[in-house]
């Protein structure tokens, strides 16, 4: 027969008030602190779990088209049609999350998600929209380089590799990556490399693109934590990508040469009066399903991404306005490292056309910028940190002078 207990003591556990912390009473009886601790974790563990998947399921601060565009507009100079439909498919990805996830009407719609392709030339700023898109997120966002995938079995990454980036910006939290974006570049480095059928295989092409089909469309799929070969013994996770949404971007370098020949620009005679009248100086305009085809992608994959885009060339005035007016400019950048330095920074008058012109000469773009800047203001950095000058101004000569290698 079990020992009757006397005195004060735990009911829980059947402590004696020596042995436990602390106490407390009841109306008829005690608990000790120990035991309030393991019924608090046992309640947050059985409870809270359904609460924080419920909570990771809706987003309640879903930012406006009109609010995304704003903020992209203090970081990225023109490229207004890409940045307004970027605002319209990053708000719309919210809404299918709440409608799809959470709210779940008994009308029987089930919104789809509508993958985005962006293309233009380099230095347009299409990693730029992207990583700007990432600041305003609250939902798990990562960029991903397509040249590295390669089929399953082959040298470099599988396209599973893709979502186990996404994992980690989401801790591993398989519901919150779920709901996440990718943003996938240089996509046309996976373009089929000939029309004609090979007995060779198209390793890291057409190959490529039939694999990532399960990604963009939606499905369950096996992702290893921590990497494919390297770690074989790893268990996988399984992430539905049903209501991941896809963004991907391109230069495509060449593709004007194929819109060209689909527009037939060159026509002449009797029926060239009833052509549409064309920019030839920005024939991206025009792209279409049809130019992704002929420049090797295949269809499956054109038809997963629906929404088409492009990206204008940067002409000078937004070459100008990209060095000085964005929140991050490139020379509001210099300023802040000479500041850092205790020195005030100036810019004579024509610095920043020669900057322009040298960079539209190289065809760089806006990333052309940088390596320009960096080329004049090398010296004076070096010298900055040991030098006594509170002020240093970049004279045109001067700039020539550290250019005439690229003049």
């Amino acid at each position: 027969m079990a020992e009757k207990k006397t005195g004060r003591h735990c009911m829980f556990c059947g402590r004696k008030e020596k042995d436990v912390p602390y106490l407390l009473q009841g109306i008829d009886g005690h608990i000790c602190s120990d035991c309030v601790r393991l019924a608090h974790e046992y309640i947050r563990d059985t409870f809270g779990a359904a609460a924080k998947a419920k909570k990771l399921g809706r987003i309640d601060d879903v930012k406006k088209p009109k609010e995304i565009k704003a903020y992209l507009d203090q970081y990225v100079i023109g490229q207004e049609r890409a940045k307004r439909m970027l605002s319209v498919a990053v708000y719309n990805h919210y809404k299918r999350i709440n409608h799809n996830l959470v709210d779940r009407p008994d009308d029987g719609v089930e919104l789809e998600k509508a993958n985005i392709l962006l293309v233009g030339p380099t230095g347009t700023g299409k990693t730029l929209l992207a990583r700007t898109i990432a600041k305003l997120l609250n939902v798990p966002f990562t960029i991903v380089d397509a040249t590295v995938l390669t089929e399953a079995g082959y040298v470099g990454e599988d396209v599973e590799s893709i979502l186990t980036r996404l994992l980690q910006e989401a801790d591993y939290e398989v519901a919150k990556a779920e709901r996440g974006i990718v943003f996938i570049d240089e996509i046309d480095k996976i373009a089929r490399k000939s029309d004609n059928p090979s007995i060779t295989r198209d390793v890291s092409g057409e190959g490529v693109q039939q694999a990532m089909l399960k990604l963009l469309e939606g499905n369950v799929i096996n992702v290893p934590p921590q990497g494919g070969r390297k770690h074989p013994e790893q268990e996988f996770i399984h992430i539905n990508t049903e209501n991941i949404l896809f963004i991907c971007g391109g230069a495509f370098e060449g593709i004007e040469r194929r819109i060209a020949q689909r527009l037939n620009t060159q026509v002449i005679g009797f029926g060239s009066a009833k052509q549409r009248r064309i920019d030839k100086n920005n024939l991206l305009k025009y792209v279409d399903a049809q130019d992704m085809r002929a420049y090797g992608l295949i269809p499956e994959i054109i038809g997963r991404l629906p929404v088409i885009t492009y990206l204008e060339a940067l002409d000078r005035d937004a070459l100008l306005r990209i060095l000085t007016e964005p929140k991050n400019a490139i020379l509001k950048q210099y300023e802040k490292l000479f500041e850092m330095d205790g020195i005030k920074l100036g810019i004579a008058d024509g610095v920043k056309e020669l900057i322009v012109d040298t960079a539209i000469k190289n065809k760089l773009g806006a990333r052309g910028l940088r390596s320009i800047c960096e080329q004049i203001f090398d010296d004076a950095m070096y010298d900055a940190p040991t030098s006594r000058r509170k002020t240093f101004t970049v004279t045109l000569d001067y700039a020539r002078e550290k250019l005439k290698n690229r003049l």
